[in-house]
Formats: structure tokens, C-alpha cells, sequence
């Protein structure tokens, strides 16, 4: 072979799935869709077939397990991706369990040529592959006849220009072969219950010919169908925008804070304002983002915890109402980090918007699947590298149980992710609490160090005068200097 065969990739039209593959499945491949009873196998077979299916590329699909095509089309019906108006004109259902039950592979592999040949399609599946090979081991437990059926299967499928899939019920590699050694692409599909949550995962294990994706990536049954989310890092993220407006730096909405800041917040940097219950984060970074709707930039606000309520944050609940910024809402019981960020991807780019705010990450620890709260750091690292790619401008709000001495900025060591942080404290002074605020963190500009005390009201945040020792702040306790440890997340009595 002397010229370079150049390879056609098809769009499955499962979301995300694409990007896994890497850019797409190869025309003219032979997969192995693999994994335990109820993963999602046979859903992804349709929602690839649906979409890929058309009056010029037709499509059959083979049904092994017993039962007729018609008890698994009244499920397959319910998902969004299902056009009746497909069935018997570019998708052909046709069952094969009498040629299976009988442990015949060459008639199993005779019947299919012979449909083939008359249908004429360009795409096959064949489902369950298991059960085909379960009816050759009981008929004579030969694994070279299987291993035979295997290969003239995947030579009749490349001599016809087919790509085809074959669906197979399978625990672990080894319960495959000789399958997962024939086949160009084998994809294996997971599903697990952790407490209370369903995780589904997938993974590319080979895709011959173009470079996949590596690891596990979580997906989502729904509706729709099969949603794959892929790590943030392979999203096609959306440019900074050209033409940003000339202010280098973003007005928090709070012009003593501001003056704090050095004039405001670099545009395009990350803020964790950190504090106890009630010490005013989601009040600041209400107007951080109501300070942008004045000046015509669009918010999101992605919720962890509680919607926008206007008995709770009237001022947030207007804007979303006037349609300047708009929740994603993420309080469902198993997400993934990568799930999070495809949704404040696709927000961003909808709306244009270059301000977004993260409350809380507590909640966000919380709305996780427990599998992926251990290497939620990681996660964190991931998604903060995916939103900075877009440009925007990010505040995140941690909860933080008040001791006094143990200045932490963030229970998880992720402070060091941040470009900016902002810290909220109680103090008692004359045996009432106060609240306090100080910048400890702006990377790469001058900013105060004093420590303001600040109230509450109908209007948000007003800060007042610096605290001095006489009014009991720092009597024995630790000074601001040595509370600014921006990349440190320890105690500080463990740093002295």
C-alpha cells in the first residue's frame, strides 16, 4: 500500500460522545459495545443508529435475545432520539434468535450475510452478541469455533464496507476474548450504586486508527438518551471574547472593597470569598454580579444550595427575573465535576457572559456522587483550568467553621487555585459578635492589608473603619501579616 488512506469519522449523535472517541467513530470499524446487564449498552446502539441512519446509509439491527424486536422498540420509543418514521425504511429490525438458540455459527453467520445482501445496509448491530456465544458453548464448548465465527464475521463486515457493532453482556476482559482481540474499537460501559446514587461510567478501552480519550467518563441516561461528559480539558472551549470593555479590572459592587482590592478585580481572575454561616458571602457575590448587570455584562449564578428566593436575596432574584443573570442549577444528587463545568460552558457561551459565581463549594462537595468527592481537589483544579479558558470572571464562595484561630481559607487545600481571596470572620467585642473582612490574597497587584469591620443591610455590604488591637481583634491572636499564607491552607499554629 503506497497512498495513505485517509479514514471517515461519523458523528454518533450521543452528546460528548464524539470527543471521547476522538472526533468521532471510524466508518467502516468493527466495536464490541461491552458491559453488565442495565449499563446503557443497547440505548447507545439506538442513539447511534437513529442518528447515524438515513435512506442513503441503512441500518439493521439483529436481536439475539429471544424476545422480539417489538418489546425492546416499546422502550427504546420513550427517548427523545427514536423516529418511528425510520423503522422499515433506513432501519431494519430482523431477530435471529432461532439460528442462535440452535448454536449454529455458520448459520448465524449465513443469515446475516443473506440480509445484508438484501438490504443492502451500511451499518449493523448485533445484539446480544452474548448470546451467541453462550448458545456455542453449550452445543460444544469449542472456543476455536467461536474465535472462527469472530473473525469470518469481521472479514465479511470489512469485504461489504460495513461498520459494525457487535453488543455483548460481559464482566471483565478476559470473560470477552477472543472478542475484545478481533475488534478495531471496544468501548466498556460501567454503572454502580454508591449510597444513593447511580454512577454510570464508560471507557474507550482501543479505537484502532485515531487516539481516544483515556480514563473513565461519567454519562447520564435521560430523556434524551445518552449524554457522555468528557474531561473539561477536551472541550472546544469558547474563546476569550474580542472585545472586552476597556476596564482592565471588575467593580465588586462595593466601592470601599473595591479601593481594598486596588481598584477592583482583575478581569479574568478567580476570587474565594471564604467565611463562616451568615458572614455575607452569597450577599458579595450578589453584587459582584449585580454590579456587572449595571454596566450591560451578563452573570451566571451556578446553585449548590438554595435557588434564588426573593424573601431570601431580593436583589439576585430581580436580576434573574429581568433575565441579567441566568442559574444553572446543579443540586442533583450524583453529578460529576465534569458534568458541572459542560454546564457553565454551555452557559457562558449562550448567554456571552463574563462574570460567574460558584455558591457554594461546600454545596458543590455535596451535590457529587461519593466517587468523586475523593479526588475532589483534582476536580476542582480541572474545572477552575476550563473556566479560565472562556475568560471569565470567577468568585466562589466556601463555608468555613469560625475558631478564631484556625485561619484556613478552604477545607479541601485548594486555595492555591485562586488568583484572589477574600476572608469574612466573626469577633466578639463586647460580648457581641461583629464581622470582619480583609484581602489576603491578590496575585500579582497591590492590595490592602487591613482588616474592616462591615454590616449588613437593605443596600448589601458597608464597610467601615480598620479594627484596631483595642477593640479586641488581635489581643493575643494572630496578625494579618502572619494570617496571609494565600497558598497555605493549614492552621496557622501548625506554620509557626
Amino acid at each position: 500500500m503506497t497512498k495513505k488512506e485517509t479514514i471517515r469519522r461519523l458523528a454518533t449523535g450521543v452528546p460528548g460522545f464524539d470527543e471521547v472517541l476522538g472526533g468521532g467513530l471510524p466508518e467502516l470499524s468493527f466495536n464490541l459495545i461491552a458491559g453488565l446487564p442495565g449499563a446503557g449498552k443497547t440505548t447507545l446502539a439506538h442513539q447511534m443508529m437513529f442518528s447515524l441512519a438515513s435512506p442513503e446509509r441503512r441500518a439493521i439491527y439483529f436481536t439475539v435475545t429471544g424476545e422480539p424486536p417489538s418489546k425492546m422498540l416499546r422502550y427504546q420509543q420513550q427517548f427523545g432520539f427514536f423516529d418511528a418514521g425510520a423503522l422499515n425504511q433506513s432501519i431494519q429490525f430482523i431477530n435471529l434468535s432461532d439460528e442462535a438458540l440452535a448454536g449454529d455459527l455458520q448459520e448465524v453467520t449465513r443469515r446475516i450475510a443473506e440480509e445484508v445482501a438484501f438490504h443492502g445496509p451500511a451499518l449493523i448491530f448485533v445484539d446480544s452478541f452474548r448470546s451467541v456465544v453462550q448458545a456455542n458453548q453449550l452445543k460444544d464448548g469449542s472456543p476455536q469455533a467461536l474465535q472462527r465465527f469472530v473473525q469470518q464475521l469481521g472479514v465479511l463486515m470489512s469485504t461489504l464496507k460495513l461498520t459494525s457493532f457487535l453488543i455483548g453482556e460481559y464482566s471483565d476482559f478476559q470473560d470477552a476474548n477472543p472478542v475484545v482481540t478481533m475488534v478495531d474499537g471496544l468501548i466498556w460501559m460501567r454503572q454502580a450504586v454508591q449510597r444513593d446514587s447511580m454512577v454510570r461510567k464508560m471507557e474507550i478501552v482501543k479505537m484502532r486508527g485515531q487516539s481516544s480519550l483515556p480514563g473513565l467518563h461519567t454519562f447520564r441516561i435521560g430523556p434524551a438518551g445518552i449524554q457522555v461528559f468528557p474531561p473539561a480539558r477536551s472541550f472546544d472551549l469558547a474563546p476569550k471574547p474580542a472585545s472586552l470593555p476597556d476596564e482592565p479590572r471588575l467593580l465588586m459592587g462595593v466601592p470601599v472593597l473595591d479601593e481594598m482590592l486596588g481598584g477592583g478585580l482583575p478581569r479574568g481572575y478567580s476570587l474565594l470569598i471564604s467565611g463562616p454561616s451568615g458572614s455575607g458571602k452569597t450577599i458579595l457575590s450578589s453584587s459582584f454580579l449585580a454590579e456587572g448587570a449595571r454596566r450591560g455584562e451578563a452573570g451566571i449564578l451556578a446553585v449548590f444550595e438554595q435557588s434564588p428566593d426573593r424573601s431570601r436575596n431580593p436583589l439576585l432574584s430581580d436580576l434573574v427575573e429581568r433575565g441579567c443573570v441566568s442559574v444553572v442549577d446543579t443540586r442533583h444528587p450524583d453529578l460529576s465535576v465534569d458534568e458541572i463545568v459542560l454546564l457553565l460552558v454551555h452557559e457562558i457561551r449562550r448567554t456571552n457572559a463574563t462574570r460567574v459565581v460558584i455558591d457554594s463549594l461546600s454545596g458543590c462537595e455535596l451535590s457529587l456522587a461519593p466517587t468523586f468527592r475523593d479526588n475532589f481537589r483534582e476536580s476542582l483544579l480541572r474545572m477552575m483550568n476550563a473556566l479560565a479558558a472562556t475568560g471569565v470572571s470567577v468568585v466562589l464562595t466556601c463555608e468555613l467553621e469560625d475558631r478564631y484561630l484556625d485561619f484556613r481559607f478552604s477545607p479541601y487545600g485548594t486555595a492555591f487555585l485562586t488568583d484572589a481571596i477574600i476572608v469574612q470572620r466573626y469577633i466578639e467585642v463586647d460580648s457581641r459578635l461583629r464581622r470582619m473582612i480583609a484581602v489576603v490574597k491578590l496575585r500579582g497587584s497591590a492590595h490592602s492589608d487591613e482588616l474592616r469591620e462591615f454590616t449588613i443591610d437593605g443596600s448589601g455590604l458597608q464597610i467601615g473603619t480598620r479594627l484596631t488591637n483595642q477593640e479586641g481583634l488581635l489581643g493575643g491572636r494572630p496578625t494579618l501579616k502572619e494570617l496571609a499564607h494565600p497558598d497555605r491552607d493549614e492552621p496557622l499554629d501548625k506554620l509557626n
